[in-house]
């Protein structure tokens, strides 16, 4: 066999050197001079971190730890984690990128998980999950000895309540307040509560209750939709942090307090008076009658109109409060704010080379199927969707007995 001489290679200095043996000749034996063998070659590149900020932090601690000007970059890097995880485990992908930038307002100005932080409903809490200690698992959502896909009490001190569906969050919000009131603590209570969850009777019910206890309570009432009111830019912006701030609830008290000095009937016209002329201006005259002081709407993305209204909030010393806040579903990732059910669940990514699938269809595809051919020769069933017909395979019988589904959040037949 032929010998091969290898020149002397260029000399480098890396940062982790590994001796190794190169062979210049295929099927060779190779002879290498002796200064060849104590040349260091290259094994491992490091490439700058795609998501910088978002290394620094494992708990909202950290977070706290931040400037305000860093947030926005934090958003950004924290939605772009969210994407890529959910692409490998599948998942509830459009409402956690609705509330990135409201994820990170809420960790920043709150001091969690001494102030509780309630999630209504559970799909929004991805984001929630990176930034409390759980990143490094973040991959295994919904797999076996993983992550939950919902918020959950024994994974995290940052899970003070667990529910998937949704519209109990006030009601354990209420009661986390009362207990600390009767214990004598200071931390605050903050329910993140979507529109659809809203719309539910058992959420009104606890907003009766807590406008009549007067419990310190804050609902951030998350409208995804812009079911009820859409912002209006700056003047929204300012009116809310003009309503929230200590200077106008200091002037508001002083006017109470002249009033209280009044005839019952003008005390009552002005509080009437006020809660009105707000309510023209910035709406929420429903949650007043509920007893609560209305803040909103603004803007969900906007961190320089987030950050200043909850620490206004967080501030306030005054009954439950409500905040209005204008989000997104699908946010930052274009076919999730396109598609029509904004990637409520997301499948995971395909390996390259998948194992053959199953033949057998869904369970929520037979049902549809079988539910369309039972009513097809008995007019006496009617099917009622909870709010989801894509997920409880309603939407083939709608699309079969009726021209659209409901997408409401209140019971609907569909025939």
């Amino acid at each position: 066999m032929p010998s091969v001489t290898c020149a002397p290679a260029p000399i480098y200095k890396p940062t982790k050197v590994v001796k190794r043996r190169v062979c210049a000749a295929p099927r060779a034996r190779v002879t290498l001079p002796p200064h060849f063998l104590n040349v260091a070659v290259i094994s491992e590149v490091t490439l700058p971190s795609a998501t910088p900020l978002l290394d620094r932090v494992d708990t909202p601690e950290d977070l706290r730890a931040l400037d305000d000007a860093e947030l926005r970059q934090f958003a950004d890097e924290l939605r772009r984690e969210t994407i890529d995880a959910v692409s490998v485990t599948g998942g509830h992908l459009g409402a956690g990128l609705g509330v990135v930038e409201l994820t990170v307002a809420l960790h920043h100005v709150f001091d969690t998980p001494r102030d509780r932080l309630i999630w209504d409903v559970g799909h929004q809490c991805y984001p929630h999950k990176i930034i409390t200690g759980r990143r490094d698992r973040i991959r295994t959502l919904r797999k076996g000895d993983g992550l939950s896909g919902f918020t959950r009490r024994a994974e995290s001190e940052y899970d003070p309540f667990g529910a998937g569906h949704s519209s109990t969050s006030i009601s354990a919000g209420l009661g986390m307040a009362v207990a600390r009131d009767l214990t004598g603590a200071a931390n605050n209570v903050v329910a993140v509560i979507g529109d659809g969850a809203m719309s539910a009777g058992m959420a009104y019910e606890a907003m009766n209750n807590a406008g009549h206890l007067g419990s310190r309570l804050v609902v951030i009432l998350n409208d995804n939709d812009m079911s009820i009111a859409p912002p209006t830019g700056a003047m929204s912006a300012y009116l809310a942090r003009l309503a929230s701030g200590r200077t106008y609830l200091s002037l508001r008290d002083i006017g109470k307090g002249l009033a209280k000095r009044l005839p019952k009937f003008v005390e009552r016209g002005a509080q009437r008076a006020e809660e009105y002329a707000r309510g023209f201006a910035m709406g929420g005259t429903l949650f007043e009658e509920l007893g609560f002081y209305y803040v909103g709407p603004i803007d969900g993305h906007n961190l320089e109109h987030l950050l200043p209204v909850l620490r206004n909030v967080r501030d306030a010393d005054l009954g439950p409060i409500l905040v209005h806040v204008v989000t997104q579903k699908g946010k930052g990732y274009a076919p999730a704010e396109a598609s029509a059910d904004k990637y409520h669940g997301a499948r995971r990514r395909r390996a390259r080379r998948p194992s053959p699938r199953p033949n057998a269809p869904s369970y929520t595809k037979v049902f549809a199927e079988s539910l369309i051919r039972e009513a097809e020769s008995d007019d006496r069933i009617v099917a009622i969707t909870a709010a989801m017909p894509g997920g409880t395979g309603s939407t083939s019988s709608a699309k079969r007995f009726r021209s659209a589904p409901s997408t409401s959040a209140s019971p609907s037949s569909t025939r």
